[in-house]
């Protein structure tokens, strides 16, 4: 009995919250734009509804407002985009996915530090070999100029991770260098 009183104004939250997964649904098939003009009218009207309703849903409903309007940017692309999954759970089994592979292979308990320097290579690389085998003549790049910036951003990247590893080892030293290469870089 003591909960009886707490059941309407959990169904009326209930309510919106049918109502938003609806919207998002989309089983109309609307256009993005479409979608996110709905959902607009659909957030304001939650506005006002957390503004009358008592303090325990209060809470629940302003953090479901406030959750959506920070996804809010990347909520709409994936009824403009073919094949863009609605939910990032896709996403979270493929990145999860490639963790393992590559735990698996290298024997670590952890992602290798290559992992994090090359992922983007690594990680588009796992996913295309998965869709379909690869031959040879694919692996040529298309665009030299984008393949030899990416070739200089996995660099940059490895550089930094080094540079790093060095100040960790032995900081005083690392320090040391940078103040007399400044020194000399310095006019008298």
């Amino acid at each position: 009995m003591q909960t009886a009183r707490m059941w309407p104004p959990l169904k009326a939250a209930f309510r919106w919250v049918e109502r938003v997964a609806e919207f998002l649904t989309n089983a109309s098939g609307e256009k993005g734009c479409h979608v996110k003009r709905r959902m607009a009218g659909l957030v304001g009207a939650l506005e006002d509804a957390v503004r009358r309703t008592r303090a325990p849903h209060r809470a629940a409903l302003a953090h479901f407002l406030l959750e959506t309007r920070r996804y809010w940017l990347g909520l709409f692309h994936c009824y403009d985009v073919p094949g863009l999954p609605r939910t990032d759970n896709d996403l979270e089994h493929l990145f999860g996915s490639c963790r393992y592979h590559e735990r698996r292979a290298s024997g670590r308990r952890r992602g290798s530090e290559g992992l994090v320097v090359r992922g983007q290579v690594r990680v588009v690389a796992a996913v295309a070999t998965r869709l379909a085998p690869t031959a040879g003549a694919e692996l040529a790049p298309k665009d030299i100029i984008a393949w030899r910036n990416l070739r200089a951003s996995l660099r940059r990247r490895q550089h930094a991770r080094i540079l790093g590893r060095r100040f960790r080892a032995n900081p005083n030293a690392y320090l040391a260098a940078i103040e007399r290469e400044l020194r000399r870089a310095l006019p008298a």
